[in-house]
C-alpha cells in the first residue's frame, strides 16, 4: 500500500489522537454480550508463507483454506477489480470456518466512478453476489477516491440509500478535508452514524489525519499500515491495545484489524504481535490469530 508511505519513519508521532467526545453518542458504554476482534490480511495467495504460516507443501489451490485456519478475517481486495460469480463465492465460503468474515472491497467501478455507481446495475449485482457470502459476511469495504471531498457528502447520501441494508459496509475517505473540523466534516460523520456505517480507520505514517479514531457504528474496521516490522509497529500495537480495550469496555461489539505490511510479507508475524498483546489485555473478547505451522518455531518479535 503506497498511500502515506514515508522513505523513513523514525521521526513519526504515531501517537493516537485522544478519544473523540462523539464516540460517546455510538458506543453505549458498557460491554456487549459477545465481543468480537477479528484479526486478518490483505491477502492469502503468498508462496512465502509455505513452511513458516502455511503447511510445507501447501498447494496454491489450498492457501485460502489454510490462511482460514490462521486468521478469522480478510481485507478482500479481489473484489476491487471483478465482482466474483456464484461459484466463485460458493468456493470461498467452502474453503473458510464458520466463523471466518470476509470484508470484500467495493468494486472500482462503483467506488471510483464518477457517480458511485448509481446510474448502472454494478451496485445490484455486486450486493447479490456478495450477499451469497452470509453468514461470512463481514462489512464491505469501500474506499474512496482522493479527490472525493464533503461537497460531494449528497451523492454518498444516495448512494447510502441505495446500497442495501442488509450488507454490512465501511467507507474510507482520504480527503484531508474531512478530516478538519467544522460542519461539512461532521456532515460526513452523522451521516455515518446515522447509517450504522463503520468510518474506516486507517493508521499509516504519512498521513496521521486518517487516522481519526472516530466510531460511528458499534462495529469498527481499523487498517494498520505497519513498516516493515519497524520497532515502531509494536509500540503502536501496544497503543492500539488500550485503545480498543477502552472501546470494547465501552459497547463496541465487533472490530476488524487489519495488518498491512510491505508485500503482505510479514503481517503474520505482526497479526500474531497483535494476538498476543490484545488476548493478553481483553481475555473476554473472542479472537484468533496465526502461530507458525507445527515445527516452525523460531522468534517472531
Amino acid at each position: 500500500m503506497d498511500f502515506g508511505k514515508l522513505a523513513s519513519v523514525d521521526l513519526v508521532n504515531f501517537a493516537l489522537l485522544p478519544e473523540p467526545a462523539q464516540n460517546q453518542q455510538v458506543l453505549p458504554g458498557k460491554r456487549s454480550d459477545n465481543p468480537t476482534l477479528y484479526i486478518g490480511a490483505t491477502g492469502y495467495n503468498m508462496k512465502a508463507w509455505v513452511g513458516k504460516w502455511y503447511p510445507v507443501g501447501a498447494k496454491d489451490k489450498s492457501f485460502l483454506f489454510h490462511y482460514g485456519k490462521q486468521f478469522n478475517t480478510i481485507e478482500h481486495n479481489t473484489t476491487h477489480y471483478r465482482i466474483p460469480d456464484q461459484l466463485t463465492i460458493e468456493r470461498w465460503r467452502n474453503d473458510t470456518p464458520e466463523d471466518f468474515k470476509f470484508c470484500p472491497k467495493i468494486p472500482q467501478t462503483i467506488s471510483h466512478a464518477r457517480d458511485l455507481g448509481l446510474a448502472g446495475r454494478e451496485i445490484d449485482y455486486f450486493a447479490d453476489m456478495i450477499g451469497g457470502l452470509k453468514p461470512q459476511l463481514g462489512p464491505c469495504f469501500m474506499q474512496l477516491p482522493p479527490g472525493f471531498n464533503p461537497d460531494e457528502v449528497h451523492l454518498l447520501e444516495v448512494f447510502t440509500n441505495r446500497f442495501p441494508d442488509h450488507i454490512p459496509l465501511a467507507i474510507e475517505v482520504r480527503h484531508p478535508a474531512f478530516f478538519q473540523p467544522g460542519l461539512a466534516s461532521e456532515k460526513y460523520f452523522r451521516l455515518l452514524k446515522e447509517k450504522r456505517i463503520a468510518a474506516v480507520i486507517t493508521d499509516v505514517a504519512g498521513r496521521r489525519d486518517v487516522c481519526h479514531m472516530r466510531v460511528t457504528h458499534t462495529n469498527t474496521l481499523i487498517r494498520f499500515v505497519g513498516n516493515g516490522l519497524h520497532p515502531s509497529d509494536y509500540t503502536r500495537i501496544q497503543e492500539w491495545t488500550e485503545r480498543l480495550k477502552h472501546w470494547f469496555e465501552s459497547g463496541l461489539e465487533a472490530a476488524y484489524f487489519f495488518t498491512h505490511e510491505p508485500d503482505n510479507l510479514l503481517a503474520p508475524e505482526l497479526a500474531a504481535y497483535c494476538l498476543e498483546n490484545f488476548s493478553k489485555e481483553m481475555p473476554w473478547v473472542t479472537m484468533r490469530g496465526p502461530s507458525p505451522v507445527s515445527g516452525q518455531q523460531g522468534t517472531l518479535f
